[in-house]
């Protein structure tokens, strides 16, 4: 299968799929923190595969890369958000497996993309 667009990525498509589940969970957080952690989690979220697609487009390997690596900063801000989340009174005993699972995923195909780029380049 060719990549025609940064929706045939599957990184790109997980991303999207960790962003909706996201917004799932912090629809759980208690409102008044819907200006805290529930945006910045949302934020970092939207923010990987925004970051994937918009460094797809870029149209040099370099451009890509460097995308790619703002994508896993990313999520690294949002696995550390989920781990505060974990430790909240008010958000520890919410379901994280799911999104736990889909973020090491999705943070694993990005360093491989950006590790098998790195390498041709």
């Amino acid at each position: 299968m060719s990549i025609h667009s940064h929706k045939d990525l599957i990184v790109w498509q997980k991303g999207i799929d960790l962003s909706k589940k996201i917004y799932i969970l912090t629809e759980k957080f208690p409102r008044e923190e819907i200006y805290g952690i529930t945006s910045q989690m949302r934020r970092a979220a939207i923010s990987i595969p925004s970051n994937i697609a918009e460094g797809r487009s870029r149209g040099t390997r370099k451009d890509f890369v460097q995308f790619l690596r703002i994508a896993i900063g990313s999520a690294s801000e949002l696995e550390t958000q989920i781990e505060i989340a974990k430790n909240l009174p008010q958000t520890k005993n919410l379901s994280y497996q799911e999104v736990d699972i889909l973020l090491d995923e999705v943070s694993r195909m990005t360093m491989g993309m950006i590790k098998k780029l790195s390498i041709k380049s």
